[in-house]
């Protein structure tokens, strides 16, 4: 059901799925890997209980304009009423306003709660999200997360996958363009359909949630969409959810491509590990959801007597170190999935804003070119170029010699001197290059 993409390692847009492993079933099986990964961030955000919210909202758009600088591919955005933390009511428009403020970077829902909402409004609202950002709209859905929400809603746990799943099925119908009536236990829609065409064909990319269970991937499958793993890659289930959403696509006659799936981690990254451990030693013991609504010393970890780099250590999905170690952790992720789309980064303010800032800068700068295509033909030019410079040299000695000669003059006894120390440090570049290679 994969379509097969182009992988741009040692030459460029390869087809690739490559062999990689066999799986738990000893099925031998190939991992795919897209010529550009995707990298971005998932904003629920977590912020800080007790700080003032309008500029921490203010700070989360500050941080979406940097990632647009640095070339970041997408950020999706939660969606979430209660907890004190997550302070997004409505994703759509937080992307509003951060598309006013950036360039390229695709803004998604990350994602929107459908049984909080009435399917025609919310397929209304994101079709003219579409048009407003000029294609770069994303719609993430899923079933809502916090049992606050739903609960202040009236909305009963039990029945939130089965409304997710009636509302995603008509939203679809009505993005395609098509006219619905329908009547659920919990909305109407009488010849519904959408006035505003859509501005990308056939309509903006949409993905649905999946956590550690086969609900989301199998509606991923049934619709042919995408697919967002927010809870990582840690969990025993993750190497089998392609798998999932493939099966529910051949049962429904749908293509998916792992092009549509992202990975959602955590990272923190520093010119050293110990760096980064440094940079996290005041704020991740009081992070969201784990210590910062107690009083310090009450977390799981700190009640076991655990030093922080012991919590780091046993936190699923988390990256804290040098981008060396990300490249490294971002390949095992590959290399168990099968191959993926994207990776996500949790968006977290564990660290002060700069120490944040260039946590992202390292990624941009060293972690995504390394899955983009980017690094190999600049080593390979890099190579070649070492390799040939006394061919360089002895051709533009010789363009030197004839400039004189055709001028009738002698070389001047300073570039005879110039040109006898360039060969000199030549020769032990290259004496020294052989050392190596011989182990010496």
């Amino acid at each position: 059901m994969t379509r097969l993409s182009y992988h741009r390692r040692r030459i460029a847009f390869e087809p690739t799925l490559t062999p990689a492993r066999t799986s738990r079933q000893g099925v031998h099986t190939m991992t795919y890997r897209p010529a550009r990964m995707k990298f971005g961030l998932f904003m629920a955000p977590f912020h800080r209980a007790g700080e003032n919210p309008t500029l921490a909202l203010r700070r989360n758009l500050d941080l979406i304009e940097h990632l647009d600088r640095l070339g970041y591919d997408e950020v999706w955005i939660g969606e979430h009423h209660s907890g004190t933390r997550e302070t997004i009511a409505d994703p759509a428009i937080f992307i509003a306003a951060a598309a006013e403020r950036t360039q390229r970077i695709k803004l998604g829902t990350g994602v929107s709660s459908l049984p909080y909402h009435h399917p025609f409004m919310l397929a209304d609202q994101m079709n003219m999200l579409d048009h407003l950002t000029r294609g770069r709209a994303m719609f993430g859905v899923g079933p809502g997360l916090l049992a606050s929400d739903a609960y202040q809603l009236g909305i009963e746990p039990p029945e939130q996958r089965r409304m997710m799943a009636e509302a995603l099925d008509v939203i679809l119908r009505l993005l395609r363009g098509e006219t619905v009536t329908e009547k659920t236990d919990w909305y109407e829609l009488r010849d519904a359909r959408l006035q505003l065409p859509s501005y990308t064909f056939p309509h903006l990319p949409v993905a649905v949630a999946s956590s550690t269970t086969p609900a989301g991937p199998t509606q991923a499958g049934k619709h042919g969409v995408g697919l967002l793993s927010v809870a990582g890659a840690s969990h025993e289930t993750f190497e089998r959810t392609w798998n999932w959403v493939e099966e529910a696509a051949a049962d429904s006659g749908k293509t998916v491509d792992r092009a549509d799936w992202r990975v959602v981690i955590s990272f923190h990254l520093a010119d050293t590990k110990e760096e980064a451990l440094a940079d996290l030693e005041a704020r991740f013991p009081h992070r969201a959801y784990v210590a910062d609504g107690r009083r310090p010393g009450l977390g799981a970890f700190a009640a076991k007597g655990a030093t922080m780099r012991q919590e780091i250590d046993a936190t699923p999905n988390l990256i804290v170190g040098t981008p060396d170690d990300a490249v490294a952790a971002v390949e095992s992720i590959v290399e168990r999935s099968g191959g993926l789309g994207g990776v996500l980064a949790t968006h977290h303010e564990w660290a002060d804003t700069a120490k944040t800032y260039k946590s992202y800068e390292l990624w941009a700068r060293h972690v995504a070119p390394h899955f983009q295509g980017m690094h190999h033909p600049l080593m390979e030019q890099r190579d070649w170029f070492d390799a040939s410079q006394g061919k360089f040299f002895a051709r533009s000695q010789e363009a030197t010699e004839r400039a004189f000669s055709d001028a009738g003059k002698e070389l001047t006894p300073e570039i005879r001197e110039q040109m006898r120390m360039i060969a000199e440090r030549r020769a032990a570049r290259e004496a020294a290059t052989r050392d190596a290679g011989n182990g010496a």
